[in-house]
Parts: structure tokens; sequence; C-alpha cells
């Protein structure tokens, strides 16, 4: 009857969330990754069980005292003590940053679940986290915007499109909705995809994950609101109204 007890405690024990742990499901699936504790409001998970769960063929590595995920398009680094992962090359920073507690690497979620193709969300009544690898809403949008003005450029200068975008969200001077910037039709329309039609083509894969990295935080535009290939258009008016801000390949970023 003990060894019962016992094999039933245990049972319930690897089916309940770790204490201390947020509810963590992925497609509706609850996920069980030990503990998920908040720092600075943000949920943090252990880097070698969320990856595994999201990127099953991801390899995950601990080389010269940082945690490495590599998989098909992706390389991930995570330095314990640092405030930012390294994501393709690229900073994410980190509110937080990177920690290292009882031998396992925690890093926030939202930063890591956009770099290994999930969207985040929260129950704010039980601190639920609900990760989703669909595309729809403000990624879908989002994704085709940045691959029709930037396909070709790396993947910062993708997330910096992203960040015009979700800077004029913010912003009281355009819509507040990415679709509303988007298909914002003054002055005859404020992205050249839209009016030839390339908005509506399907996203390259890094696109997708800029679009994921910019909606986690990630910046490489600052405040800019507006960008142009100066070698491809005629239309200066950018260049002689607005603060330059930065070039990241072919496009110019302005505030």
């Amino acid at each position: 009857m003990k060894r019962q007890l016992a094999a039933l405690t245990l049972g319930m024990l690897l089916l309940s969330p770790a204490a201390g742990a947020a509810e963590l499901t992925l497609d509706g699936t609850l996920l069980h990754v030990g503990k998920t504790p908040l720092y600075n409001d943000t949920t943090y998970v252990p880097l070698r069980a969320v990856t595994q769960a999201l990127r099953p063929d991801a390899q995950v590595d601990w080389t010269d005292g940082q945690a490495v995920i590599t998989a098909d398009g992706l390389t991930l680094t995570a330095r314990p003590g640092q405030n930012y992962l390294t994501c393709n090359g690229l900073k994410v920073n980190l509110c937080s940053g990177v920690r290292l507690e009882d031998d396992r690497t925690l890093v926030p979620i939202r930063p890591l679940a956009a770099a290994l193709g999930a969207s985040t969300d929260w129950e704010a009544a039980t601190g639920a986290v609900r990760l989703s690898t669909g595309i729809s809403g403000d990624l879908y949008w989002l994704s085709r915007i940045i691959s029709a003005e930037s396909q070709g450029e790396p993947l910062a200068g993708k997330i910096a499109v992203g960040n015009v975008v979700l800077n004029r969200v913010k912003s009281a001077d355009f819509p507040n909705s990415i679709y509303g910037v988007i298909f914002d039709d003054r002055w005859g329309g404020q992205f050249e995809p839209v009016r030839n039609g390339t908005i509506y083509h399907d996203p390259t894969e890094e696109s997708v994950l800029a679009a994921r990295l910019c909606l986690a935080g990630a910046n490489t535009a600052g405040n800019s609101f507006y960008f142009l290939a100066p070698a491809l258009t005629s239309n200066h008016w950018t260049m002689n109204n607005r603060s330059y801000v930065t070039t990241i390949g072919a496009h110019w970023f302005y505030e």
C-alpha cells in the first residue's frame, strides 16, 4: 500500500508544475520544464528544457562558459551574467540578463520563444504563459512587410524595418495597430509593397524570425519612423526633413 501511495505521489509531482513555476503550455499542451521564476516581472525559463520542447531538432551545448543552441537557420548563445542573447550574430537585450541557477541557464521566455519560432501570450489573472507556433495576427502582417521591404537585407536590417512599423504603432501620429500602419493610405500609401501587391507574398523564414524578435523587443533602428534606400528612389523628402539615425544594408533610417 505504501509503495502504491509513493508511486501515486511521484506521478502527481511529475504531472504538476514545479513549485514556484508558472503554468507553461505549447499549442495547448502543458509543458513540464521545472521552475520558472519571475525577475522584474519577467518569466524566466530553463533554456535547455524549453529549447528541446520548441525545437527538438536543435543541439544545445555548453561551450566556453555559455549555452549554445544550433539548429537549421539558427545559432543562439546565452552567457550567464550578460544582459543579452545573441541570435544569428545579433544582440537581443534582456531586462534582467542571463542567469545560472542550480546548473541551469535561465533566460526570459519571450525572446527565447521568439528565436525558436513561437509567439508568447500571458494570462494576467493566473500568470500562465501560452506559447503558440502558428502565424497569425500581428506576426502575420509584420513578417510580410519585413519580407517585402527587406528580403535581401541582413537580419539586423529586417528587424529595423519591423522597428519602424512598431514605432509608428506607438506614436499618436500614426494608426495604432500593425495592420493600420502597414495599410495607412495617406499620401498615396506609406509602403511600396502595399501598392505593388508584394505585401501578400509569403514571407521568408528569416523575415518571420525578425518579426518574432521585434515583437519580443529586439531593436536595431532606435526610434526611427522612416526608412529609404537612397540608391533606389528619387524621393528624398525623408533625408531632407527628418533626423538621421543609422544605416543598415541598403536602408537609411530616420526619426
